[in-house]
């Protein structure tokens, strides 16, 4: 599910801000860039992330900026002089201009370094405190998404619900015309003196067993009644069993279609699949 929750602190000269942002994933993924003295809390904040967010690809950003510029960065000035002796070397060699060989320098790993001081602990109960409440406000976006989620969902539930109660003056209609068909495809066949109707009616009655859909119906009915359960459930993490329930729906619509043996039920059965691929497209965007 996707969230994103952004907190900003003030700490004597420094400004702490804190960024927590997911996208869906089947997962728990968590990528996080810390302040390099603050390395050894990263298993720490790992664990707290995990437990908040539950599932999902996420990216945890925390920045600890100087006012006064003071950000703990220096240059390693024996390496510098190296990389720019042996560069002006190479340049004088060649007969290559050496304009721009310091910014290069600048740019290679190693030479602009970060200076790692102990953990201040006044300073990580503010980050702690930011971090709380940046997740705060990611949690407070995905309720908000996720109510409109919900929604959405219930509505789709509640048209399938609508149109399997569609179906049933479709049903004795189609009876009557499979029993139709089959008579008259067994006269021109057969001629119409040489049919045994007894043996007629036994033969429709085993079709009809083979189209009868009541079971499912039954079955789908009892799906969309246990979806909307489970959306009513107190619960934050629904996303799973959501998905097997939508994955049985899916079974009971495809097996109506099959059974259908009527333009009008076919109709309905499309649409019904219409409103699961978008239950379906939901469900992959919730924990």
């Amino acid at each position: 599910m996707t969230g994103y929750g952004r907190a900003t602190k003030a700490f004597g000269s420094k400004t702490i801000t804190v960024e927590l942002r997911s996208l869906n994933s089947k997962f728990t993924d968590i990528r996080m860039k810390v302040p390099s003295n603050f390395r050894e809390k990263e298993h720490m904040l790992r664990r707290f992330i995990i437990g908040k967010i539950e599932r999902g690809k996420a990216d945890l950003l925390i920045e600890v900026k100087s006012h006064d510029g003071e950000e703990g960065f220096g240059l390693n000035v024996p390496l510098f002089k190296k990389y720019h002796r042996e560069l002006t070397a190479i340049a004088d060699e060649l007969g290559g201009t050496k304009d721009g060989i310091i910014a290069a320098i600048l740019r290679i790993p190693n030479v602009v370094v970060s200076e790692e001081d102990d953990i201040d602990e006044e300073e990580w109960k503010q980050i702690e405190s930011t971090i709380n409440e940046a997740i705060s406000n990611f949690m407070d976006f995905r309720k908000a998404e996720g109510a409109a989620m919900e929604k959405d969902l219930r509505l789709r539930v509640s048209n399938i619900s609508q149109m399997l109660q569609e179906i049933d003056p479709f049903e004795k209609g189609r009876v009557t015309r499979l029993r139709n068909r089959l008579k008259q495809n067994l006269e021109e066949f057969m001629g119409k003196e040489n049919v045994d109707e007894n043996r007629f009616e036994q033969e429709v009655l085993f079709y009809l067993e083979k189209i009868d859909i009541t079971e499912e119906k039954v079955r789908l009915a009892q799906h969309c009644s246990f979806f909307l359960e489970q959306l009513d459930a107190k619960k934050t993490s629904k996303g799973r069993k959501l998905s097997f329930i939508g994955q049985e729906m899916g079974r009971e619509i495809n097996t109506l279609g099959a059974k259908a043996y009527s333009a009008d039920i076919q109709r309905i059965v499309v649409q019904m699949k219409d409103d699961l691929e978008k239950i379906k497209e939901q469900i992959a965007n919730s924990v």
